[in-house]
């Protein structure tokens, strides 16, 4: 190898090229000389036609493929994403790189921001995006969106903002990062991937070779990541079993964890379907794909209870509703709005629901400058934004005293003051070890309904411990009935109701609830 000098083949975008480099000085510092071809793909060629329109796969790895294969270069260096996920007869991976940050992110023009609103950008906006995933994902949170293909690199992409083509546009994290460039002009969100999925392998790099050239395999493979190799082998698995290329509109995320496979998956039939969203965990890989293809293969619709009035947007209900299912959103329960003379100045403000947010802000009180908040849940930190305020913290798994402990964590020894229902649970306070700095305030006192209705359903969804209660005076879970409880806490109520086969969702969040939903249904 010392007298061999290895071709690096690579689109020309400054992406591409970043990427290349950045394997470039890697294979080096293995000790080899190597430079970069750049190879025009058919991606790269057509910028007229979103990527749902373009025929067949590899839009962005295709002709460099051909060059590996025909000798032109010795090395491949792609965005895993772009790849089909089969490999050309005579070609191999020999490594993975490290995974950048995989989320999404949004780019708003800051005179297209409203904070009010999921994912700050205005009613009705104008976002670019040429991917059928993202299109399919976004709409099913925002249906008001008015969404606009967007192709070319990253930097054409952001110019097209500057130039106010777009309100906002969508990127991926990655590739905004390894660029570094200045987004400062803009208001910039990150989405979480566990809420809005990326594709398979989003981050990761793909350094291919020929399958016969073993001297360089054993040179590549030194740069290769077992665990990210371990974790996108799953998400490439899935879109493998969909015969599916980067313009399906599938998104797999997966992580392991406490020593555990974590995925969650979104599939549309089209870019303007409502997705179908699972989350499933397992301690073996094999096989694991083929089980959550086959789950969202084979959901089908049932008749949906939520204990929670529903709006029209609602994104369980646009979900579930848009696959077929029937939901009714009936809270038996409603809230008094507690008044108070004065708050106590605290470090912190922690909200446990919506409800505590509004009641709390309606009566405008007195806060101490720079005020820092947290909360349960993404539902609650948007609520949280319409009053122009931002979370600090934000607790999103369905054990309440596990975000007890992680915020007691973050808050140290500040004062903290939950505003809350008379009588509430105190879950996340009890898990502070010295109680002296906190405070409570009731802000609003839950009241039973009495003439609440009692839709019948298959799949009974509970959102809260009072909600539990108010239901059991009115009626009781049959046999057939399948349950599904928000938190800890709302299950540990329905276990003194002698329901003891609770399904909780992941997250806290209407997002969470029907994916539980989405799992369930046909187990």
């Amino acid at each position: 190898m010392e007298n061999r000098k290895i071709i690096i083949g690579s689109r020309g975008s400054d992406l591409a090229l970043w990427q290349a480099n950045h394997v470039l000085r890697k294979i080096q510092k293995l000790g080899l000389t190597a430079e970069i071809k750049i190879i025009v793909t058919k991606g790269d060629a057509v910028q007229d036609l979103s990527f749902d329109k373009l025929e067949g796969k590899g839009f962005f790895t295709k002709e460099i493929e051909d060059a590996l294969i025909s000798k032109e270069i010795d090395l491949a260096v792609h965005s895993h994403k772009d790849l089909p996920t089969t490999s050309p007869e005579g070609l191999i991976i020999a490594a993975v790189s490290e995974r950048e940050d995989p989320a999404e992110l949004i780019l708003i023009r800051k005179e297209s921001v409203d904070n009010a609103l999921k994912f700050s950008f205005k009613k009705n906006a104008i976002v670019g995006t040429s991917s059928a995933r993202r299109k399919s994902q976004l709409l099913a949170f925002r249906g008001d969106a008015k969404i606009e293909d967007l192709r070319g690199n990253v930097p054409t992409r952001i110019q097209k903002l500057r130039d106010k083509k777009y309100d906002a546009i969508m990127l991926a994290n990655a590739g905004v990062e390894r660029l570094h460039i200045d987004l400062s002009e803009f208001k910039v969100l990150r989405l979480d991937p566990k809420e809005f999925i990326p594709a398979p392998a989003q981050g990761v790099l793909a350094l291919q070779i020929r399958e016969d050239d073993h001297e360089l395999f054993q040179y590549v493979h030194k740069l290769n990541s077992e665990k990210v190799e371990g974790t996108i082998g799953i998400e490439r698995k899935i879109l493998n079993l969909f015969d599916g290329g980067c313009q399906l509109p599938l998104g797999a995320y997966c992580i392991k964890e406490d020593n555990k496979f974590k995925v969650w998956a979104s599939k549309s039939n089209s870019w303007d379907a409502m997705p179908r969203r699972i989350y499933r965990e397992s301690f073996t890989a094999d096989g694991f794909a083929q089980k959550i293809v086959d789950q969202l293969n084979s959901i089908r619709p049932a008749s949906v209870l939520i204990t929670r009035d529903l709006n029209e947007d609602s994104f369980f209900k646009k979900t579930l509703e848009g696959s077929g299912y029937s939901v009714n959103g009936v809270s038996f329960i409603e809230t008094k709005k507690i008044k108070f003379d004065k708050a106590p100045l605290t470090d912190w403000i922690f909200f446990a629901s919506s409800t505590a947010v509004e009641h709390f802000f309606e009566q405008e009180p007195e806060l101490k400058p720079k005020v820092k908040f947290g909360v349960i849940g993404k539902s609650t930190e948007l609520t949280l934004k319409k009053y122009n305020r931002n979370a600090a913290f934000v607790g999103s798994v369905n054990d309440t005293k596990v975000v007890g402990k992680k915020f007691a964590k973050t808050a140290g020894a500040e004062t903290v003051l939950f505003p809350q229902a008379k009588g509430g649970l105190r879950t996340i306070q009890q898990q502070f070890d010295d109680s002296s700095k906190l405070s409570d305030l009731a802000v609003y006192e839950t009241v039973k309904k009495t003439n609440a209705e009692m839709p019948a359903a298959e799949i009974l969804v509970f959102t809260s411990p009072s909600n539990v209660e108010s239901f059991f005076e009115k009626g009781k879970v049959k046999q057939d009935q399948k349950v599904i409880a928000i938190g800890a806490s709302t299950e540990k109520k329905l276990k003194t109701f002698g329901i003891e086969n609770c399904i909780l969702p992941v997250s806290f969040d209407e997002v969470g609830l029907a994916e539980a939903v989405f799992g369930i249904a046909n187990n």
